[in-house]
């Protein structure tokens, strides 16, 4: 039982959650001391008004700041090198995080290197971050990665074509502003991807083999929003209750990944995302119930635990299981998730995918061990659904 297993949490990060709290930005900048922040953003957050409407409590507050919009979807090390220069040169003294998992996890490695120096890749791995980082505020426009509260950030190496992680309780926001009006821009089809990321992040989380109580209660109440809130979000973006549920959905999500691990969907997902530079939310939406499938036998009531959280009935684990793996695949069909034949990856090129997917450290946590030829088999059934 996991009640049973020792364990360690910890959540460094204060969440500010409501409609309407980004108002109290100006505040936590003078909680932190900061007088010159840097806005770390991308280019459509920055077309969209919601930079403005940050701009606008930064003004009127009287605080001197700059923005740098550079990070792409996939955030990649030259983002974080060029993010982690604009700090130095402005002289920032605390890093706003403004958007999704990208700009969040951007910031992340920005706030080391432009501190501690040399790159990006000198942090990769385990609690490699050797001294402080500029404090940092994340304010999410998605409902999906999380990123806000947790301590890790995913990067994209573009010379190699993949993707490594840091984690560090150095590099968690030290406060996450969550606020359900930031997300009503976001169109349906990124609601809908970045909440099946939300989805995967609590399904993951609770049936990794290093899952623990705390997170897992995180984990099935997120699998509930989720499930409620995703296709009134998707079908409705004005729906702010919808927003609200998803965004909570989301932050829970996180909780619990972020103190357990993901598992085999994510590790396909950040070999897709590094080598073809997929977005990371449809990635895991589309794997996710063929992992799920694969993985069935091995966590029979840990899904059925995932069906009852969604409002399923059934007699028995092994129906529940398998109403589970059905209703993640209907509600990803329902908020337009594409098949992954829709990606146009040759099957010549699995065995390249299969292999990084192995190799990334999240795969031991599948709760169904697994080898390239497993991730080849799971690809091709992928592949097999038009």
């Amino acid at each position: 039982m996991d009640i049973m297993k020792n364990f360690s949490f910890i959540l460094p990060t204060r969440i500010e959650f409501g409609v309407g709290a980004i108002v109290c930005l100006p505040k936590e900048l003078g909680v932190l001391g900061s007088r010159k922040p840097l806005i770390v953003t991308d280019s459509g957050i920055a077309s969209s008004g919601l930079l403005a409407k940050v701009t606008a409590l930064l003004k009127g507050a009287g605080c001197e700041y700059g923005v740098f919009d550079g990070v792409a979807p996939n955030p990649r090390d030259d983002n974080v090198g060029s993010c982690a220069e604009a700090a130095r040169t402005a002289g920032s003294d605390c890093l706003i995080a403004l958007g999704g998992g990208s700009s969040i996890d951007c910031a992340k490695g920005a706030s080391v290197v432009a501190v501690q120096g040399g790159s990006i890749w000198d942090y990769r791995g385990v609690e490699r971050v050797p001294g402080a980082a500029i404090p940092l505020i994340s304010v999410p426009t998605t409902a999906g990665s999380g990123s806000e509260v947790t301590f890790s950030a995913v990067i994209t190496d573009r010379a190699r074509r993949t993707k490594f992680s840091l984690r560090s309780v150095k590099i968690a926001p030290r406060v996450a502003i969550c606020d359900p009006e930031l997300t009503l821009t976001m169109p349906g089809a990124i609601t809908a991807s970045t909440g099946m990321d939300a989805l995967t992040h609590a399904i993951e989380g609770y049936t990794a083999t290093c899952a623990e109580p705390i997170g897992n209660a995180a984990a099935l109440h997120s699998v509930t929003l989720v499930s409620k809130f995703l296709r009134r979000a998707a079908e409705d973006g004005s729906d702010v209750e919808a927003r609200a549920g998803m965004l909570m959905g989301s932050l829970l999500g996180a909780i619990s990944f972020s103190h357990s691990d993901v598992a085999a969907v994510h590790c396909i997902a950040e070999s897709l995302g590094g080598m073809y530079d997929k977005p990371h939310g449809v990635c895991n939406a589309v794997c996710l119930p063929e992992v799920m499938n694969y993985s069935r036998d091995f966590c029979v009531r840990k899904y059925a635990d995932v069906g009852r959280a969604m409002g399923l009935s059934f007699s028995s684990d092994e129906q529940g299981a398998d109403a589970a793996v059905a209703a993640v695949r209907e509600l990803s069909d329902d908020v337009g998730i594409p098949p992954f034949s829709a990606f146009g990856i040759a099957e010549s090129e699995f065995p390249e995918i299969a292999e990084k997917s192995f190799e990334n450290l999240s795969s031991a946590s599948n709760p169904r061990p697994l080898g390239v030829t497993d991730y080849m088999e799971i690809l091709r059934r992928l592949d097999s659904r038009r």
